[in-house]
């Protein structure tokens, strides 16, 4: 491809050797999520967000419920779509993409760890993480061989042949963020990953996600709870579908 039609997010300076200087792994321009509700009404989510997320950065997004924060992270996942506005992931410009496009930009790129773990009852652990990648046609041996790698960097490939109702909470949870990892996605994002958890299970979890972060991983993480996405070195606070602030975290400041 000619270097002249290579596409840049906005903002996004490349390096002499085509890379990014200072490479920004999510580019938000002016989102905005606006719901029709009939009778000619409607209702703005998102009011104009506009937000830059770095490679290998730790940001939290916080919110109350209603504030918008739900809309974003399923923007920013590529499970919608905005209804104004550009996002750009990895330098790829994904707001405009279409049903089918968005399911192969998310299986790539995105790592989704929820509150519910979302595991099958009936598939091992290693089964379970080998899922996303059944999905996408990699071949049975080098399936196999990745899931174990994402067990070990969760430290339970000693478990990787128990099922979920054989594991505790947190084990399920790292359960769910190995089979995150499997893909070698651009970005983890975890939603309330804590919130089925109790407190010292919830700190191994938070821990872990800090080890992620040093091996060189951008976690996006969607929280209300302020002790959690201190955990974080940005946090970033959503308020009736705009930003409210963006600052370091106490830990960074």
């Amino acid at each position: 491809m000619a270097a002249n039609s290579v596409s840049t997010a906005p903002g996004t300076d490349p390096a002499p050797n085509g890379t990014s200087a200072t490479r920004d792994m999510i580019v938000v321009e002016n989102l905005w999520k606006t719901y029709d509700m009939g009778s000619e009404q409607q209702v703005s989510a998102l009011r104009g967000i506009s937000l830059k997320i770095k490679d290998n950065e730790y940001v939290a997004i916080m919110g109350p419920s209603g504030s918008g924060k739900s809309t974003f992270m399923n923007l920013i996942g590529c499970l919608d779509s905005p209804s104004k506005g550009e996002y750009w992931l990895n330098n790829q410009l994904v707001s405009a993409l279409d049903d089918d496009e968005l399911a192969r930009i998310r299986n790539k790129e995105i790592g989704f760890v929820f509150q519910t773990f979302n595991l099958l009852a009936r598939a091992s652990a290693l089964h379970n993480v080998e899922l996303p990648l059944i999905y996408n046609g990699t071949p049975s041996a080098e399936r196999l061989e990745r899931a174990k790698e994402a067990l070990r960097n969760v430290n339970l490939e000693s478990r990787m042949h128990h099922k979920p109702n054989e594991l505790s909470g947190g084990q399920r949870q790292r359960v769910a963020i190995a089979r995150a990892l499997v893909n070698r996605p651009s970005i983890i994002l975890a939603d309330e990953p804590t919130g089925n958890l109790d407190s010292k299970t919830g700190v191994e979890i938070m821990a872990l996600f800090d080890e992620l972060q040093a091996k060189g991983n951008t976690i996006v993480l969607v929280t209300h709870e302020p002790d959690i996405a201190e955990y974080a070195h940005r946090v970033v606070h959503i308020r009736d579908g705009e930003i409210a602030s963006d600052e370091p975290s106490k830990r960074f400041r």
